[in-house]
């Protein structure tokens, strides 16, 4: 059997735990990834009781917590607590999701909270978004049109804008694409789901006139057809989207068009 092993600076180490008051009633603990470049020490899990009856129901509200009341040097992004930004995510029990969304009831045993996966880690659960946000960039990701618009306004019918529902939902916190095995190992050249699901959004819009030139781009070996339908980004999406049928519907396109 082959064996695998970590480089010694990446291992996780056991870290510090952090004890509930002695008059907690309903402790729940919270295993944490920590990690910080500045110390060149290894990551370590970190483990923080926290007293539920002091606590809102949310994974984002227990970290909240951690930070405000027991370590004030975790690092972590949040912003709207309402699963709209998509700044929370993480991993969180094995699953990428939104910590704002993510009921504490729901995860049986200790809750293990760590980075979105195969990113490069800037601090504790904050990884680099670069990649990620210059390949949304690259998709054009606004409406291009050359005409004149009638009376100042593109519009649409009922039924061509219902075409873009599960589409523009997406609030780009890249759970899908760090679940994708596809994205792990050709994270340069793949897209990704997230960003394929964003390209066909605009795609799929009746207002947008550059269709062919948006297929053009991803009529690629590596920037849409690295999708193999392992369908990780569909079950991981914490708004119930399925950018496996995006990408899917991008692929019976470039077929139609040959």
């Amino acid at each position: 059997m082959v064996e695998f092993s970590l480089p010694p600076g990446s291992k996780v180490r056991p870290g510090r735990t952090y004890k509930a008051a002695a008059d907690a009633a309903r402790i729940k603990r919270f295993n944490v990834y920590r990690y910080d470049p500045d110390t060149g020490d290894n990551p370590r899990l970190d483990t923080f009781e926290i007293d539920l009856d002091a606590c809102g129901p949310m994974v984002l509200d227990a970290l909240l917590k951690i930070k405000d009341e027991v370590d004030t040097t975790l690092a972590f992004r949040r912003s709207c607590r309402e699963g709209v930004c998509g700044s929370c995510a993480f991993n969180i029990d094995g699953t990428n999701t939104l910590a704002c969304i993510k009921p504490i009831d729901e995860v049986p045993g200790d809750v293990k909270i760590y980075p979105l996966p195969h990113m490069a880690v800037v601090k504790d659960l904050v990884v680099d978004l670069s990649l990620a946000y210059a390949q949304y960039a690259a998709i054009k990701p606004w409406l291009q049109a050359d005409s004149a618009a009638a009376d100042g306004e593109r519009c649409q019918s009922p039924e061509e804008r219902a075409k873009l529902d599960g589409s523009w939902e997406c609030v780009l916190c890249f759970c899908c694409q760090t679940s994708c095995p596809s994205y792990w190992w050709n994270e340069e050249k793949y897209l990704g789901p997230a960003i394929l699901l964003q390209a066909y959004r605009w795609i799929a819009d009746s207002r947008d006139e550059h269709t062919a030139e948006r297929l053009d781009f991803l009529d690629d070996p590596f920037r849409l057809y690295r999708c193999h339908t392992i369908m990780n980004c569909t079950s991981t999406c914490p708004k119930d989207l399925n950018p496996g049928k995006a990408i899917a519907e991008i692929k019976k396109l470039q077929a139609q068009r040959r």
